[in-house]
């Protein structure tokens, strides 16, 4: 008994916790774009390559600075080195040598080293290059927010439009509700039969059961819209904005003129092309000489004895000096690096021209569909209002006992189909434009 009241009392603080630990939130369209830019993982990676390619960029500079180091050894000779000095320097015969022993036990240096790149091209090159490949990875970042934003857009507001699907569906519900109750009283009063109670009834469950399912399908929604951004999935969210029927039409134009650099995707490639261009003039570079300064310092001392703490000679060594290296035959590794940098070059204005036929045609796509339902949701909304003019008729021929349940099921079911197809029809507006938007790059 006590186990099972300590489970209960968990039980009760796990959900307390749990509870407490959610978050609610009101966001307008622009506070869920803003929180998916701080969350959403693609995002949130896409900004950490800015952060590597910063990193790349300083190993980029330090290939232009200068570079000191310190040095520091020593050495036991176990045996010491042996030269050979000529006999006859002692009255040997010609071509004898004397094996002699030169140096000590044990040596020690330090010294400092310093090393400057005067001239390379390549390196020259990559840091020309430092600023296109920031914004190569900060225009990346764009097209990523933009892929998702556009998902953002279409889920949102559809959830928006699914408010007026539900307010439809209570409508109908009370209408039927009121309905059941004239029919049943209308059978009280021997009007009607109990068979036109029973339809009646039959339509108020369905019309229930509809509102059941788009609820649950809301809701399914609701988690799809917090995935994409990046919030906890216990979290509360209530979208603050709201969609209008005059608010769908607006923004279009029969004007498609556009610049294609109004494109996120045609400004990323046009920093690809730019950095292949690089790439070619690092490849050409890279036949001319290089020039570099390297300087040095040093300290030695030799001794019998492991003292060198101890007084005693240290001799200096310093000097410094150019190197320039000069190319002469590689094998034609860099012929070959240069011919594939510039095809790759190609490929990418290839790509650029492909992507400007793609924005074209879909322009051209995204108007027609735009229009189109515009057009259909002008109908269906002209179509509902007249479905519900004829189910108020019929419904007055009913109730004063000129029309038959037929008659009355019949509007019923046009009117519920009249309004199915004006939230569909709001539904396709929304994408359309969204579509559209994103095609001209206005999103």
């Amino acid at each position: 008994m006590i186990k099972t009241k300590l489970l209960f009392f968990l039980f009760l603080f796990t959900c307390f916790v749990s509870f407490a630990q959610a978050d609610k939130h009101s966001f307008s369209i622009q506070q869920c774009l803003d929180y998916a830019h701080k969350n959403n993982v693609q995002v949130k990676n896409a900004l950490l390559n800015i952060q590597i390619q910063e990193q790349i960029n300083r190993g980029v500079t330090a290939a232009a600075l200068p570079t000191f180091s310190g040095v520091v050894g020593t050495t036991d000779y176990i045996d010491i080195p042996t030269s050979l000095i000529p006999g006859q320097i002692f009255g040997q015969p010609a071509g004898s040598y004397i094996p002699v022993k030169f140096g000590t036990k044990y040596t020690a240096n330090t010294g400092l080293q310093l090393q400057q790149t005067l001239f390379d091209g390549q390196v020259f090159v990559g840091l020309q290059a430092r600023a296109t490949s920031m914004d190569y990875q900060k225009k990346n970042v764009e097209v990523t927010e933009e892929s998702i934003k556009v998902n953002i857009y279409k889920i949102y507001y559809q959830l928006v439009v699914s408010k007026t699907q539900i307010d439809l569906l209570n409508t109908n519900i009370q209408r039927m509700e009121k309905l059941k109750h004239d029919a049943n009283e209308m059978y009280k009063n021997g009007f009607a039969e109990k068979l036109d109670v029973d339809k009646v009834d039959v339509q108020l469950v369905n019309l229930k059961t509809e509102k059941y399912k788009a609820l649950n399908q809301i809701n399914i929604g609701y988690l799809g819209l917090k995935t994409l951004i990046g919030m906890p999935v216990k979290d509360s969210l209530v979208l603050s904005d709201a969609i209008t029927y005059d608010q769908i039409k607006n923004d279009f134009t029969n004007d498609t003129t556009f610049q294609y650099s109004d494109r996120k995707d045609f400004q990323y490639l046009g920093l690809v092309k730019k950095l292949d261009e690089y790439n070619v003039k690092r490849y050409k570079l890279s036949y001319l000489p290089t020039l570099s300064l390297n300087a040095n310092y040093s300290k030695q001392a030799q001794r019998n004895t492991f003292d060198f703490l101890n007084k005693g000679d240290w001799y200096t060594t310093s000097y410094f000096g150019v190197n320039l290296s000069v190319p002469i035959f590689n094998g034609f590794a860099k012929d070959a690096k240069v011919k594939q940098s510039k095809i790759e070059l190609r490929q990418v204005e290839n790509q650029i021209d492909g992507l400007k036929l793609s924005i074209d045609n879909e322009v051209e796509q995204a108007k027609l569909n735009f229009r189109t339902a515009i057009r259909t949701l002008d109908y269906q909304k002209q179509n509902m209002q007249l479905a519900e003019t004829v189910y108020n008729q019929t419904k007055k021929k009913f109730e004063i006992g000129t029309g038959s349940n037929t008659e009355i099921t019949a509007a019923e079911t046009d009117l519920k189909t009249a309004e199915t197809n004006y939230i569909n029809a709001m539904y396709d507006a929304i994408i359309a434009k969204i579509d559209y938007l994103k095609a001209i790059g206005k999103l």
